[in-house]
């Protein structure tokens, strides 16, 4: 499970680049107060956290063989990656009323509206976020999908830092470092998926619990009717 949660940072920390063009302007709008930059991140963190708990639970519900949730978790950090690397279109999956929360929210002032900025900003469609919600969907656990994805908010979070710094001209995104990045994310993902599954030397097969057998009681010295 470590390599599960370990791989998630490091699609966040390999990935955080992409971040400051999408998040970049939210960063800068929370100024560089370390409490409402802390509510932003807080925030983003807690969306992040229950979009991989859900994805957590939806991997756990999934019928067949224990290796279902891993082969569908790599399909869809295959498409979000390629799609991050400008090969496919990217999904919209735009949660409604989410841009208007943001908008108002970035005009405001105080922790409590930094902290609601930052909630939405984790509803924003991003296919980074979608390539990291493979990881916790091959978890089937809502708590280990949970903390992935948290382990993954955190990893972006010293981009984002860089930014608030002045630091945001130094990482170009053309198309090349797109790419670049989106398999780095790949790479990431399927380490960490294929570690929890046993598929890359030096993980543990994921091995599903079955329910104990019943005790036969002939061989407690129970007496047989007769």
């Amino acid at each position: 499970m470590t390599g599960l949660l370990a791989g998630a940072f490091l699609a966040g920390l390999i990935g955080s680049p992409h971040c400051i063009g999408m998040c970049g302007p939210f960063v800068l709008a929370c100024g560089r107060r370390p409490a409402s930059a802390g509510a932003y991140h807080t925030g983003r963190l807690l969306t992040y956290g229950t979009l991989g708990a859900l994805a957590g639970a939806f991997g756990d519900i999934l019928p067949g063989p224990s290796w279902i949730p891993a082969v569908i978790s790599l399909a869809v950090v295959l498409w979000f990656a390629a799609a991050l690397a400008g090969l496919v279109a990217e999904p919209k999956l735009a949660v409604p009323g989410t841009a208007r929360v943001m908008g108002w929210a970035a005009g405001q002032r105080g922790v409590s509206t930094r902290f609601l900025l930052g909630a939405a900003n984790g509803l924003l469609p991003c296919g980074l976020v979608y390539a990291a919600l493979g990881i916790p969907l091959a978890s089937g656990s809502p708590v280990v999908g949970a903390a992935a994805m948290v382990l993954f908010g955190l990893g972006t979070v010293p981009a984002l830092v860089a930014v608030t710094l002045g630091a945001r001209r130094l990482l170009g995104m053309r198309l090349g470092v797109r790419r670049a990045l989106a398999a780095g994310v790949l790479l990431a993902a399927v380490w960490s998926v294929g570690r929890r599954e046993g598929w890359i030397p030096g993980g543990h097969a994921h091995v599903p619990a079955t329910p104990a057998a019943p005790a036969d009681s002939s061989s407690h010295g129970g007496t047989q009717p007769g």
